[in-house]
C-alpha cells in the first residue's frame, strides 16, 4: 500500500550564491524522494528561498541594487541550478510570494487571536553574521565571543514568542508515540 511520504529542506537565504552545501542538502532530498517514488509511495518534495532578512539587505546594498531585485538575481541562481542538477522538487516556496505571505499572515493573526504568540523585548549580544542572539554558553573560555560569531553588538529588540511551554506535554507523547513506531528521528 502506498504511503503519503513528505520531505522538505531549508529554504536557503539568498544573500549570496547557492554554493556546495546547498548542492549536497537539495540532492540528498531529491535521492530520498526519487527512492520513495520507486518503492510507490505517493512523494511531495518541496524547496525554495527565503527572501528576507538582514544579510539580504546588508548584501543588497553592498552590490548598491533594491533588495528586490538582489533577490530576484540570486533566486535565478538557485533554480538553475537545481535544473541543472535534475533535482525535480514538486513546489518551490519563496517567502515573497503573495500565497506564503497570506498563509504565514493567517497562521500567525489565528495563533495571536487564539493567545499562543505574545509580543515581548529581547535584550542582549546579537551575531550579525548568524542572526542570532547569543547567550553566556556561546562565550569561548576567556569569556568572549569567538570569531565564529563574527560582529557582535549588544541590541534590544521586539519580537513575537510562541508559548511553546503549553504545549510540552503533547509534544513529548507525539515524539514517545513515534519512537514506539519504531522510527523515532522521523517526526
Amino acid at each position: 500500500m502506498a504511503k503519503t511520504f513528505f520531505i522538505t529542506t531549508a529554504i536557503d537565504y539568498t544573500n549570496s550564491a547557492p554554493h556546495i552545501g546547498h548542492a549536497y542538502e537539495k540532492i540528498l532530498a531529491d535521492v530520498i524522494a526519487r527512492y520513495r517514488r520507486l518503492k510507490g509511495d505517493d512523494v511531495f518534495f518541496l524547496t525554495g528561498v527565503d527572501q528576507h532578512g538582514q544579510k539580504v539587505q546588508q548584501s543588497a546594498e553592498k552590490e548598491g541594487v533594491p533588495p528586490e531585485q538582489f533577490v530576484a538575481g540570486v533566486t535565478e541562481q538557485f533554480i538553475a541550478l537545481w535544473d541543472k542538477l535534475d533535482v525535480r522538487y514538486d513546489a518551490w516556496a519563496a517567502t515573497t510570494d503573495p500565497l506564503h505571505k497570506k498563509c504565514v499572515q493567517g497562521m500567525l493573526q489565528r495563533l495571536f487571536d487564539e493567545g499562543k504568540i505574545y509580543k515581548d523585548k529581547q535584550v542582549g549580544f546579537y551575531s550579525v553574521r548568524q542572526e542570532q542572539f547569543l547567550t553566556d554558553k556561546d562565550r569561548n573560555e576567556s569569556g568572549e565571543f569567538g570569531p565564529e560569531w563574527g560582529e557582535v553588538e549588544q541590541r534590544e529588540e521586539e519580537n513575537y514568542y510562541f508559548k511553546l511551554a503549553e504545549h510540552k506535554q503533547w509534544l513529548l507523547d507525539f515524539i514517545d508515540a513515534r519512537s514506539k513506531a519504531g522510527n523515532p528521528f522521523v517526526v
